[in-house]
């Protein structure tokens, strides 16, 4: 029960999420009826189950031998070179299935079984989260069923492709704007109707507690390795600045997460500003958000002044979603982390800047990270991580559309 205490001291931490399921004023589970079951069984659960030894082990086992964990934590030369600073890449990218995603899956798939589910379902933006998904019910041998936009279906064919090579059926959400927030509501309605054999994998810091918490644990490996990993080459663990990109927020959760009550490191969430934050075509959260409920939690949340969602825009499929997690909504509300808003523009240029002077071609998601060089000084001496959370090969035709090549 050792490290179940240690989990338990975690409600001691400012930023990271009380006893109820709360970040200062967001989160909870704002839920209907009819699935309080459903997430009551998790949360009651959750802590525990994944404290058990015999989880952790095969936890880290696949990690280690099936993700290909841990990934480097790799010191770029040019772009050091490029803004006069100390920039590491954290290479999510290199991930087994091309991203993050699979870091926060596999942990939920090994609860899935421990709660005696049969049944998967999944919903996906920019496919990675599908994607994951879909790899691990193939490992595990368990049906999956991934809920998408109809229009993310169509500039993510790749990854939709991938989803039903690994066995997983796809169905498309076709209300509203088609996009993430709608494949969302699709799986919430499926989890109702199924409460029994199905467990619902989110892919992000978002939804009723615990999933934001549950997210950001198993996410957190990655800072995990950015403290040991900085250790050894730079010898301290504590980076100047962490830089990750967020949409719902869950990589940026990861690289955040042991970093949080360390405050002389500065963490900086990078939103999509689409094509500018006042253009009305935006998904910058941050700026534009008021405080509602979405998918079960309380947040910052993109809206209308009678409470109608307003639907995000981003040219990138992971990042146009209308909240962000309650945990980045407290970062932002307690000025723990800085928010910058990126536009498409400065997101497409960065990305075919990282390409050519590092040989890594990022998902656009990372690639508005990236775009913080341009924006923000920092000094010869700051040591500046940026979470490269995933590669680029999903987003090809949105380049090539983009760029003419």
């Amino acid at each position: 029960m050792k490290n179940y205490k240690n989990l338990k001291h975690n409600y001691m931490s400012q930023f990271k999420v009380s006893e109820k399921g709360f970040y200062g004023k967001f989160g909870g589970a704002f839920i209907p009826e009819m699935l309080y079951p459903n997430v009551e069984e998790l949360r009651t659960q959750y802590l525990s189950i994944i404290a058990e030894p015999s989880f952790q082990e095969e936890y880290m086992y696949l990690l280690e031998q099936y993700v290909g964990r841990p990934t480097p934590l790799y010191f770029a030369k040019r772009l050091s070179e490029k803004y006069n600073t100390k920039i590491y890449l954290k290479r999510e990218d290199l991930c087994h299935t091309g991203a993050h995603k699979v870091n926060n899956t596999v942990g939920q798939i090994i609860l899935a079984k421990r709660l005696g589910k049969t049944r998967i379902i999944a919903e996906t933006g920019a496919g990675q989260h599908g994607v994951a998904t879909a790899t691990v019910c193939a490992l595990m041998g368990m049906e999956c069923i991934v809920y998408m936009g109809e229009v993310d279906i169509e500039r993510q064919a790749p990854n939709v492709a991938r989803m039903k090579m690994l066995g997983a059926e796809v169905r498309p959400a076709t209300s509203g704007s088609k996009t993430l927030k709608d494949a969302t509501n699709e799986a919430i309605r499926d989890w109702i109707n199924n409460p029994i054999d199905t467990f619902y994998i989110i892919g992000s810091v978002v939804g009723p507690h615990p999933y934001p918490d549950m997210v950001a644990k198993f996410q957190s490996i990655i800072s995990k390795e950015i403290k040991s990993q900085l250790l050894t080459q730079e010898g301290t663990e504590y980076p100047n600045y962490v830089i990750a990109c967020v949409g719902g927020g869950s990589n940026a959760a990861g690289a955040f997460y042991e970093f949080l009550d360390d405050t002389q490191v500065g963490l900086i969430a990078v939103e999509a500003a689409g094509h500018g934050v006042d253009s009305g075509e935006s998904a910058a959260t941050s700026v534009l958000g008021k405080i509602g409920i979405i998918h079960g939690s309380r947040t910052l949340l993109m809206q209308t002044e009678d409470g109608q969602i307003t639907e995000p825009y981003s040219i990138s499929a992971g990042l146009d979603y209308p909240g962000v997690g309650p945990l980045h909504a407290h970062l932002n509300d307690t000025g723990r982390a800085e928010f910058i808003a990126i536009t498409d523009e400065d997101a497409m240029n960065s990305g075919l800047e990282i390409s050519k002077m590092e040989g890594i071609i990022p998902a656009i998601e990372t690639a508005h990270a990236f775009a913080v060089l341009d924006k923000k000084q920092f000094k010869p001496t700051d040591i500046v991580v940026i979470n490269l959370s995933g590669r680029g090969d999903k987003d090809l035709n949105t380049y090539i559309n983009y760029f003419g090549f």
